[in-house]
């Protein structure tokens, strides 16, 4: 068996690369957003050409954005959806949302400070890791049905 994982949310720490050297080994194919701040902020303005107004600056760039989120979630097996401790992350909530409309397998990742926050989301996933290495363990386990250790 095969997985395609789309690695969807927080792009301030290394938690992607922790699941994929942690899966080294199995068949997983990984999808990401653009994860460079600055070119994912900038892209509509770089392609599109500039706005003077803040509001369509980011209105332009979301949309492109939202070309790959997209694709990347219709052709998921998994959406792994990290929310991370720094900023209010909308955007990956709206991912979750999003795969779990198109019934996609869905992990959410989060530390227990949100799980009040995050009720709602946590109630579509099919599971809710507290670490990039849980998430790992579960593609595993799905790969080969082996438990850790």
């Amino acid at each position: 068996m095969t997985l395609t994982v789309y690695l969807a949310g927080e792009i301030h720490t290394d938690w992607r690369e922790e699941i994929a050297v942690a899966t080294n080994g199995l068949d997983v194919t990984f999808t990401a957003p653009v994860t460079d701040h600055p070119a994912s902020d900038d892209c509509g303005v770089a392609i599109l050409g500039a706005e003077d107004d803040k509001f369509w600056h980011d209105r332009k760039g979301a949309g492109i954005n939202a070309i790959r989120t997209r694709k990347a979630i219709a052709d998921a097996d998994v959406v792994v959806v990290r929310f991370g401790d720094k900023y209010k992350q909308w955007n990956a909530a709206f991912d979750a949302g999003q795969a779990a409309a198109l019934g996609k397998s869905l992990i959410v990742l989060q530390p227990p400070e949100h799980d009040h926050a995050l009720k709602e989301v946590d109630a579509a996933a099919d599971a809710v890791a507290r670490t990039p290495e849980q998430v790992a363990q579960i593609l595993r386990y799905v790969l080969q049905g082996k438990l850790p250790g």
